[in-house]
């Protein structure tokens, strides 16, 4: 097992859809491990290739000594409850940014395991919030762009400050990833792109 590096926000691999897994092989269950490794290194509970540069459907949880780490290969969300909770949510990708985030409260989602058997599982709490969160982040949509905290605007505005000190004319929206457009500060919001 291996330490990866880890991609770190606002690094543009983030907001890129990740590939699905075709292959279920040795170097499969290889890098499941490397995600294992790095997450615990981090430390975090969750991680998925993005998160260290890979862009494939692969996510790592431990949640739990007693249920251990878990694999999903491929995961989808295939029904959430309509009740709602609100969970405190961060990134190894962005240390040290933590806030509270809309979440449905129990969903059921259809998966692989590293040997390519299809799978589902229904979850509720943390562990459904960890499979919403790390599905958001297969899907290039960075701890839920839909429902964005206020701290974590204001951490997008700082990067983009900073950004924009350096190279004005290159300055681009680390958020919107279907737009290539250059973007414009505007106070309490997120970025927009200039029109």
């Amino acid at each position: 097992m291996t330490i990866r590096p880890i991609v770190r926000y606002p690094d543009p691999r983030l907001a890129l859809p990740a590939q699905p897994v075709t292959v279920f092989d040795g170097a499969l269950r290889d890098l499941a491990r490397d995600l294992l490794e790095t997450m615990h290194a981090a430390p975090g509970i969750g991680i998925t290739a993005p998160h260290i540069g890979i862009s494939l459907r692969l996510v790592v949880l431990d949640l739990d000594a007693n249920d251990g780490a878990r694999t999903y290969v491929n995961p989808e969300i295939t029904w959430a409850s309509s009740e709602m909770i609100m969970h405190q949510e961060g990134s190894v990708s962005m240390p040290g940014v933590n806030d509270d985030i809309r979440r449905h409260a129990r969903v059921r989602i259809s998966y692989h395991d590293v040997h390519g058997n299809v799978q589902s599982e229904e979850s509720e709490g943390l562990r459904a919030v960890c499979h919403q969160h790390e599905i958001d982040q297969l899907n290039g949509l960075f701890l839920v762009q839909s429902d964005m905290s206020r701290s974590i605007r204001q951490h997008e505005l700082a990067i983009a400050a900073v950004l924009q000190q350096s190279s004005p004319s290159k300055l681009r929206c680390p958020l919107r990833h279907d737009r290539r457009e250059p973007c414009q500060l505007v106070p309490d919001t997120i970025l927009v792109p200039r029109r």
